[in-house]
């Protein structure tokens, strides 16, 4: 629903990698690589910071340790700026609120079902955020922002069903025949879907989430 700037991060022999651009998504001419298997996109409208400054637009990086990750987040944080002083995190120039997130986790030094249960419990607000690390895990942590996941024998998912909807429609000839799995994610649950098909969920606590209808008419 974004069109201030268009992101993608995707993974090839476990190597991570992002490419973005202050483009909306029609306009954006990448092709991905053959090889990569799990591929995580961001369409983005903005907020806070300039999209003209690729470094402020989705997805983000961030390292714990050796290995990588990403972080896509739809939505709007109120508490950034305090929770950088709070924690102590170190200055950054990228002025994204979501940035807060991935350096919650690089602090933390661990990227599970737990610390994003923690960190999540942090953060005031509205949000739905995905972070995908270099193993080909995908973490989805929905609050109180859309969020639609559908299983075809791969992955797929948007912020919206009608969006999915309608992408699928388009590319329907080159996708399996048969039904569609819709994957139920709630307000509040963390869904952490890796290689070896098992699911593995969390919750966390949205009482301290702004109703997402106070965030509609934002825009800078």
């Amino acid at each position: 629903r974004g069109t201030d700037a268009t992101g993608i991060a995707y993974l090839t022999n476990s190597h991570l990698s992002i490419y973005k651009r202050p483009l909306p998504a029609h306009r954006l001419r990448f092709r991905i690589p053959a090889a990569a298997n799990v591929v995580m996109g961001h369409t983005r409208m903005t907020t806070q910071g300039s999209s003209h400054r690729n470094y402020n637009n989705h997805p983000f990086y961030g390292q714990i340790g050796i290995e990588g990750f990403a972080l896509a987040h739809n939505g709007v944080l109120r508490n950034d700026r305090s929770l950088q002083v709070q924690k102590k995190l170190p200055v950054s120039k990228i002025e994204t609120d979501s940035y807060v997130i991935v350096q919650l986790l690089e602090q933390a030094g661990k990227l599970d079902l737990q610390t994003l249960k923690a960190i999540s419990e942090l953060l005031r607000g509205s949000f739905t955020y995905t972070v995908l690390d270099s193993h080909a895990q995908l973490f989805i942590v929905r609050g109180n922002n859309p969020f639609c996941l559908y299983h075809l024998g791969f992955y797929v998912y948007a912020s919206t069903k009608e969006i999915l909807n309608a992408a699928l429609r388009k590319f329907r000839k080159h996708l399996p025949s048969g039904r569609f799995e819709e994957i139920a994610v709630k307000e509040g649950e963390i869904l952490r879907l890796s290689t070896d098909g098992i699911r593995k969920t969390q919750t966390f606590s949205i009482d301290f989430l702004f109703p997402l209808s106070a965030y509609l008419p934002l825009r800078s």
